[in-house]
């Protein structure tokens, strides 16, 4: 089974440590009430979902996949 999750970026942030890879974390939460159209929530939380994930990337190719505000969906599958 897939659980299908839509959050959206409140923040991206860059850190920059010199001689080190390019690094930026990524807070997202969940799409709720009036954000978008929300529908596509109500198969794992139909009301009011609440949650965050936050991500360290050093993939600068990955990295530019995401914009502050801007909404993603999330797919969760078993690993094996």
């Amino acid at each position: 089974m897939t659980v299908r999750a839509k959050f959206f970026v409140n923040s991206l942030t860059h850190i920059a440590t010199p001689g080190s890879d390019p690094c930026a974390k990524i807070e997202m939460t969940p799409v709720y009430g009036s954000y978008g159209d929300g529908k596509d929530n109500e198969s794992w939380s139909q009301y009011t979902p609440s949650g965050s994930l936050e991500m360290m990337i050093t993939n600068p190719a990955a990295i530019d996949q995401f914009e502050p505000g801007k909404a993603y969906f999330i797919d969760i599958t078993p690993a094996d």
